[in-house]
C-alpha cells in the first residue's frame, strides 16, 4: 500500500503524466497479478509456500527498486515492464502466503482464519498508507523514498518467509489447546 498510495503522485507529479496516464501505466500490475497468482496457486501443491513467497517478495522488491530508480524521463513501456515485474512478484507472495496461513487453521476456525487474513491485510494498507503519508511530509514529496521504503520492507518480508524453511522441528506447528476438566 505504501508504493500504491506514492506511486500515482509521483507519475502525476514527478513524471508530469496525466491523470489517465497515470490510471494506464498502473495496469499492469493488476495484469501481472491475474497472471503470475494462478500460477503460484498450482504451484504451491508442489513447492513450499516459504519458497514461493520468499521468491515473489524477491521480485516484488525489484520491481518496486526498479520503479524507484526510473531514469529521469522514462517511457511508458520503462513504466509498464517494472510495474508488470512488481505485480507478477505479488501474485506469486500472495497466493501461496494466503493458502498456507488458511490451510494452517483447523477446519472448525476456518471462518476466524479468514477473518484474521483479512484483518492483518487491512492493519498493513493501513500502514502503508500511514507510513506513505509520513515518507511525504519528511521528504518533502518524495516518492521515491516511499517507493525505495516499500522495496526495503519487501526485502524484509523475503528474509522473514524464506525463515520459515529453516525453522526448528515442530516450531510453527499449533500445540493442542488445554482443557481444563470440570471438577
Amino acid at each position: 500500500m505504501l508504493a500504491f498510495v506514492s506511486l500515482p503522485f509521483f507519475l502525476e507529479s514527478a513524471l508530469h503524466r496525466s491523470q489517465v496516464e497515470t490510471g494506464l501505466l498502473m495496469t499492469p500490475w493488476p495484469l501481472a497479478v491475474g497472471i503470475g497468482a494462478p500460477i503460484a496457486g498450482r504451484l504451491a501443491d508442489r513447492v513450499s509456500s516459504a519458497v514461493l513467497g520468499a521468491a515473489g517478495l524477491v521480485v516484488l522488491c525489484a520491481g518496486l527498486g526498479l520503479l524507484a530508480g526510473l531514469p529521469e524521463n522514462p517511457t511508458a513501456a520503462e513504466i509498464s515492464w517494472r510495474m508488470a515485474l512488481w505485480g507478477l512478484g505479488f501474485g506469486f507472495f500472495q497466493a501461496p502466503n494466503n493458502r498456507s496461513m488458511l490451510s494452517a487453521a483447523p477446519l472448525a476456525r476456518s471462518g476466524a482464519a479468514g477473518g484474521m487474513l483479512a484483518t492483518a491485510r487491512l492493519t498493513g494498507q493501513t500502514i502503508g498508507a500511514i507510513l506513505a503519508a509520513i515518507s511525504f511530509r519528511i521528504a518533502g514529496h518524495s516518492e521515491t523514498v516511499a517507493l525505495g521504503m516499500a522495496a526495503a520492507l519487501a526485502a524484509i518480508a523475503a528474509v522473514a518467509s524464506a525463515a520459515r524453511l529453516y525453522h526448528p522441528s515442530g516450531a510453527l506447528t499449533p500445540k493442542p489447546a488445554i482443557v481444563a476438566e470440570a471438577p
